[in-house]
């Protein structure tokens, strides 16, 4: 098939590698975010994607909306046969929906109808699910609630972050998503209603959702930072100053501690909890590199009874 490929970030990568080393299938543009700011610099640089489908001569469309006549216009005239799509991060019209015969088929990174919307992954890990997945399904207008095509399984490890977690996902959602649309091509597949039971919303996490309250239980604890990291990092203050905190181990450790409470020893740094404390393992204090946590509490000179807020 003449596929029209639709993503952004490194998620998107083992996807789109794939389909470009099928046999089966030709990329013939892909479509991405507007180049945008990053790095210390903030200079401009092109979405992952983008510099792939460069490096590879394949044609790069980048609309600033989806809607955009121009844009629409190059659509067609591609005559892609379907569109596939992994993270693309913006609305699809109506009118570009209706393109492709075979309509847009996205790569979710949930097992449909759970964890609809932007961060499937962070939602698994903060939720405390033991076993999350991808989906491949059919865009429809209404939010992440079209017909699936197929689903992978996965196992969500005690120490997952919502990065190492995405990473396996991006790997094997990739061989489903190929799958997927030899299936599609071959007319052997047909997508399935999903249930109207179990549906659960996974809005995008900000950074003010990401504050860590310690007047939560330790678990709470660890599953939001590790949902946090890498991004947007979850953080707390201690004298006034933001402080991004890594992934933290929960302590099997007879101090009580209050709340936020921190104590520093030669070999960790333990915080309070409403229940057991937890160990720090690196932190990154405002405009700092990222550090052990040992050293931070060195360099603070961090007393008794002082406390991140």
């Amino acid at each position: 098939m003449r596929l029209v490929f639709a993503g952004t970030p490194e998620t998107a990568l083992p996807s789109l590698r794939t389909l470009i080393d099928s046999p089966r299938h030709e990329v013939v543009a892909v479509v991405t975010r507007p180049d945008a700011q990053s790095g210390r610099g903030r200079k401009v640089h092109p979405s992952p994607v983008a510099e792939l489908a460069e490096e590879t001569g394949i044609e790069v469309l980048r609309p600033a909306k989806a809607g955009d006549p121009a844009f629409l216009e190059r659509l067609r005239a591609l005559e892609p046969d379907c569109c596939p799509v992994v993270a693309y991060g913006a609305l699809l019209p109506q009118s570009a929906l209706d393109v492709p015969r075979h309509g847009w088929i996205n790569l979710h990174f949930s097992i449909l109808p759970a964890w609809r919307g932007a961060a499937p992954v962070q939602h698994a890990v903060l939720h405390g699910d033991e076993i999350t997945g991808a989906s491949t399904f059919q865009i429809v207008k209404e939010l992440d609630a079209g017909p699936v095509y197929g689903v992978v399984t996965e196992e969500v490890r005690s120490g997952d972050t919502s990065g190492s977690l995405l990473d396996r996902l991006s790997i094997s959602g990739a061989g489903l998503l190929a799958a997927t649309l030899d299936g599609v091509e071959d007319g052997t597949l047909q997508a399935r209603p999903q249930p109207a039971d179990g549906v659960s919303l996974a809005p995008k996490i900000n950074v003010t959702d990401a504050r860590v309250d310690w007047s939560s239980p330790a678990m709470r604890v660890d599953r939001l930072i590790r949902a946090c990291t890498p991004t947007p990092g979850a953080w707390s203050e201690f004298r006034g100053q933001r402080v991004k905190l890594g992934p933290v181990r929960i302590a099997a450790s007879p101090q009580r501690l209050a709340p936020g409470e921190i104590a520093a020893g030669k070999h960790g740094v333990l915080v309070g909890t409403a229940t057991e404390p937890v160990e720090l393992g690196e932190v990154q204090p405002q405009g700092k590199r990222l550090m052990n946590a040992v050293e931070w509490a060195r360099g603070m000179r961090a007393g008794s009874e002082e406390k991140f807020t």
